[in-house]
């Protein structure tokens, strides 16, 4: 494992607070603490990483071709939606109104570990998506990550 590289997992229920505000999971501080990057996720979630995975990804995108639409249409979509957050001594980070709406962020959310990022659901949507993956998931009759299992 690289130590370089922040390992997320784990589902945590935590709220936001009346001003948009959100307590990162205890054990996601550490790894947080200096910042964190979010912007939109698929599946209308919120995408959380660090500083370093975050620089990474934006590596990697800056080498797909320009000229590609779809590429430069995800590249608008991902990063004009993208905040950078340092949480404040109660661990906390403000999640901006943008991200909120795009996630439909009430007050109840599910933060979720997805190995070099976290991700932020409303409560509701994340057990809707979860329920509809469980059977997929446990059935695995299709190889989905070919040489993993």
């Amino acid at each position: 494992m690289n130590p370089d590289v922040a390992n997320f997992f784990g589902t945590y229920t935590p709220r936001l607070d009346d001003k948009g505000r959100l307590f990162l999971p205890a054990k996601f501080r550490p790894r947080l603490e200096h910042g964190i990057v979010l912007t939109r996720g698929q599946e209308n979630c919120i995408y959380g990483w660090t500083t370093e995975a975050f620089n990474a990804f934006t590596d990697r995108v800056r080498d797909t071709p320009f000229t590609n639409q779809a590429a430069r249409n995800f590249t608008r979509m991902f990063f004009s939606g993208a905040s950078s957050e340092v949480p404040d001594k109660q661990g906390r980070i403000s999640v901006p109104t943008v991200l909120r709406e795009w996630a439909h962020l009430d007050r109840d959310c599910t933060v979720v570990g997805a190995m070099d990022r976290i991700e932020i659901w409303d409560s509701g949507r994340w057990t809707e998506f979860s329920n509809a993956q469980e059977g997929p998931f446990a059935d695995m009759s299709e190889e989905v990550m070919p040489g993993i299992f």
